[in-house]
């Protein structure tokens, strides 16, 4: 079974306050509206695009989705 995007996000939570994915994976993990089950990109980039923080960028967004898909296509 395919682990849902936030799922996956989540790995990086804990790393160094540096790395946007680690950022971006504390701020999801923050954010209680943020689709934890999705794994469809336009769900959650729309999601993105209009619940953007500082933390929650659409240029994490993009790195993390491209390895989510990686390694779950």
């Amino acid at each position: 079974m395919q682990k849902s995007f936030y799922q996956f996000v989540l790995t990086y939570r804990g790393g160094d306050w540096s790395d946007q994915k680690s950022r971006f994976a504390e701020s999801a993990f923050m954010d209680h509206g943020f689709p934890k089950t999705s794994t469809s990109f336009e769900e959650l980039s729309s999601y993105i695009e209009t619940q953007a923080d500082e933390y929650l960028s659409t240029s994490a967004f993009d790195e993390l989705w491209e390895l989510y898909r990686l390694k779950f296509d």
